[in-house]
């Protein structure tokens, strides 16, 4: 089959290589067809290291992959041939403690799709996942809805973590994908105001497409002076979905006594910092986002049934050949991308 590589920082290598085999009783060969490049893509692509993780090249990247079952280990029973799909990218032991205590996304032994050392990627023209792993899409539902769900999924998760959202005021700082994909969460659990930050102009512009009831530009006002004018008592909840000191910062300025930060973006830096006396006076609960947790399912159902409505975030399409362009625009943020979809 052919593949894109991540052979180093800024370089992407398609070429050929042996297709993945169906080798356990669980096994599902997937044909991809749409495969969505992450933040976390663009962190591999961009630097050589995430803050103490050193990336290890080459690998196939993508874990945002949808595509089409193409064959089955013989003891599969929930897809079949022909199945649309979206992979669940975290595949977990099922028997260590976090297995069994319901935190299959904390694995001790967590291998996941397009992360180096552990499993191949999507972006090619097959990957391969165990059965629990493979979500059947509605037929009504298309690949590239799909491959959205899975960064929806991770949305959804961070919100569920800040507890009940409901008639509650809250931020989300930093409206790239995922930042998005969190404000179309919080309206679809009934959040009240909802206030949205981006710098870049096309995803300021998205914010308001998925519902923000603000949006601001943090390079051109001052956003915590802007928000505390409507919200004079602070905010219940920010979300934290750009990984930048800045950002954090503020929400702790916007957060009202008891207020929840949800920190979901991915900082480069290996250490953030917080200014303590602020967080301690107003007992501000700090909680930490790793991927998502059984959400995948639940996200696939709200772009079903319309609760969600994610296509205006798949902007650019490029075929497998094209991948390198795929990051680059991406990495960018060119041509008003908000989702760049490599197809292979």
């Amino acid at each position: 089959m052919r593949a894109a590589f991540l052979t180093g920082v800024r370089t992407i290598e398609v070429c050929e290589t042996p297709a993945p085999r169906i080798a356990r009783d669980d096994d599902v060969l997937v044909r991809s067809k749409a495969v969505g490049v992450c933040g976390s893509d663009l962190h591999y692509y961009l630097s050589d290291s995430v803050g103490a993780d050193k990336v290890k090249y080459p690998f196939i990247p993508g874990h945002e992959c949808a595509g089409v079952v193409t064959e089955v280990g013989p003891k599969v029973a929930r897809v079949k041939p022909g199945d649309t799909v979206v992979i669940e990218p975290a595949v977990s032991c099922g028997n260590c403690d976090q297995c069994r205590t319901g935190r299959p996304h904390t694995c001790r032994k967590l291998l996941f799709l397009g992360h180096y050392g552990e499993l191949t990627g999507g972006m090619a023209e097959f990957t391969l996942a165990p059965e629990r792993n493979c979500v059947p899409l509605p037929s009504r539902m298309t690949a590239v809805q799909g491959a959205l769900a899975e960064p929806l999924s991770i949305a959804l998760y961070a919100s569920g973590l800040a507890g009940s959202v409901r008639g509650k005021s809250a931020a989300v700082l930093g409206t790239g994908p995922i930042g998005l994909c969190a404000v179309m969460a919080l309206k679809a659990e009934g959040a009240g105001a909802v206030y949205a930050t981006e710098k870049v102009e096309a995803r300021e512009r998205a914010a308001v497409t998925a519902g923000a009831d603000w949006t601001g530009n943090p390079d051109r006002e001052d956003i915590v002076g802007s928000i505390l004018a409507n919200e004079s008592p602070g905010l219940d909840i920010v979300f934290e979905c750009c990984g930048e000191q800045s950002a954090l910062d503020q929400a702790v300025a916007l957060l009202k006594p008891g207020g929840t930060l949800v920190v979901v973006g991915i900082p480069l830096e290996d250490r953030v910092s917080f200014d303590t006396s602020k967080v301690r006076r107003k007992e501000i609960r700090i909680q930490n986002v790793r991927r998502q947790n059984r959400c995948l399912e639940k996200a696939v159902g709200m772009i079903h049934a319309g609760r969600v409505k994610v296509d205006f975030l798949a902007t650019h399409f490029f075929g497998l050949d094209l991948a390198r362009e795929a990051y680059e625009t991406a990495a960018a943020r060119r041509d008003g991308v908000i989702k760049a979809i490599v197809m292979p």
